[in-house]
């Protein structure tokens, strides 16, 4: 091995980031991710809270070159070690329209572009499981012309990965194009590892229903005692041998991203008769095994599309849907990691995110592959530099912050509840 490979963190890019899934398995594999790109102002400001030495760059891949991107990074002839990200996918989705012709499924040619003008030795394209199924394939097939064409080859079969084989208790599957420069090694796909139950992720977390705080502010102090190995590694109470992330300054007795959702006594009494890993008719939310994986936890969509709130999961023993930072050890967020104080924005940054330990699982083989060995930091990061108010832009507030117009993302049309078909209220 290269001498000076040893103990070397290498350099990633992070393009889509959102509030930072990807960037955060990035990180714990070793990587220090030096720029995130991601056109949302709401989505920036909770990823520089979390990503406070990352240089989060508030814009559309369509308006960026790699050399804005390295001189914004402060990288300048540095060679990068790995662009990742994985672009807007809804002209792929399987629950949405299979749009082939979708406009927006043209930021997938900037990655494309932004891989070659800024020359990584290694990539990694992350995308729906839908983009590989029917006449997608044709897509994926010119995708993956197009990053031969622009210097790189593709790990073929392409995989789609489960992160419940990742340490991830939910049952969530998405595509990952791999590739190297070419001339280069090619990394392997992660070998699947144990998994882990929604009771080991979420059995140890205090009721949000018994603190009335909760019903306005996302966090109050609490004690509670954790046993399984997932979550006292998501608390910071155990040393998670394969974490090489920087630690962040976090109380683990604050129960944060914890916001109540109040539902009616006919919907409580609904949720409880429903029996585990069923759906509630009404509601038609899906009831979560304690002994099994999540469901997949999508995000909703915008008021562009109809600001649809996707169904939350009801919780295994209590009579109520999860609470964010359920969704968040479900996904592998460890509890220090922050998400917007809105339930709304909160859900829709995990439901868009990769989950850290599926992501920690490509990444690790990303650095195998460049042969270094990098050593977890003895820095310790301050959680958006002590500014909590990055947690609480709304729109205006957040495109003001990053100097861009705050009319780049459509506005949700807020709800307050909508009927079912029974005309029972259920809070939105």
């Amino acid at each position: 091995m290269n001498s000076s490979n040893r103990n070397r963190r290498p350099i990633g890019i992070d393009l889509f980031s959102g509030a930072g899934g990807l960037s955060l398995g990035f990180e714990q594999a070793g990587f220090d991710v030096a720029a995130s790109v991601e056109i949302d102002p709401i989505h920036c400001a909770v990823h520089k809270y979390n990503f406070p030495d990352t240089e989060t760059i508030c814009a559309s891949v369509a308006d960026l070159t790699g050399d804005e991107i390295r001189r914004r990074a402060k990288l300048g002839d540095k060679d990068i070690d790995c662009v990742f990200g994985g672009a807007p996918c809804q002209g792929f989705s399987m629950i949405g329209k299979r749009v082939f012709e979708d406009p927006r499924n043209q930021l997938v040619f900037h990655f494309v572009r932004l891989v070659q003008e800024l020359r990584p030795k290694y990539f990694v394209f992350e995308n729906v499981k839908g983009l590989t199924i029917g006449n997608h394939r044709l897509f994926l097939s010119e995708l993956i012309e197009a990053l031969g064409q622009a210097g790189y080859t593709v790990l073929l079969p392409y995989k789609v990965l489960n992160a419940a084989h990742y340490g991830v208790p939910q049952d969530r599957r998405r595509l990952f194009l791999i590739g190297a420069r070419k001339g280069a090694k090619l990394p392997a796909y992660p070998e699947a590892v144990g998994m882990v139950s929604v009771l080991e992720a979420i059995g140890d977390l205090p009721n949000a229903d018994d603190h009335e705080e909760l019903l306005t502010v996302d966090s109050v102090r609490v004690r509670f005692k954790t046993e399984h190995t997932y979550a006292r590694r998501l608390r910071g109470l155990e040393v998670d041998p394969g974490d090489l992330s920087y630690v962040r300054d976090f109380d683990p007795n604050l129960l944060t991203s914890s916001l109540r959702t109040e539902h009616t006594e006919l919907s409580r009494k609904r949720f409880l008769e429903t029996s585990h890993g069923e759906t509630e008719p009404v509601s038609r939310f899906h009831k979560l095994r304690p002994d099994g994986v999540c469901n997949t936890l999508r995000a909703g969509t915008d008021s562009a599309r109809g600001a649809f709130t996707s169904p939350r999961p009801i919780h295994p023993f209590l009579p109520r849907v999860i609470t964010v930072r359920e969704a968040a050890r479900l996904h592998s967020y460890p509890d220090w990691f922050r998400f917007h104080v809105t339930k709304w924005h909160g859900f829709r940054q995990i439901g868009n995110s990769v989950p850290p330990l599926l992501g920690r699982a490509v990444a690790g083989q990303i650095v195998k592959a460049l042969s270094c060995i990098p050593s977890k930091p003895a820095k310790k990061l301050i959680l958006g530099h002590g500014d909590g108010k990055l947690l609480s832009f709304d729109m205006s507030n957040a495109a003001s912050y990053f100097g861009v117009p705050n009319n780049v993302i459509s506005q949700r049309i807020r709800k307050t509840y909508e009927k079912t078909t029974s005309g029972e209220a259920v809070n939105a």
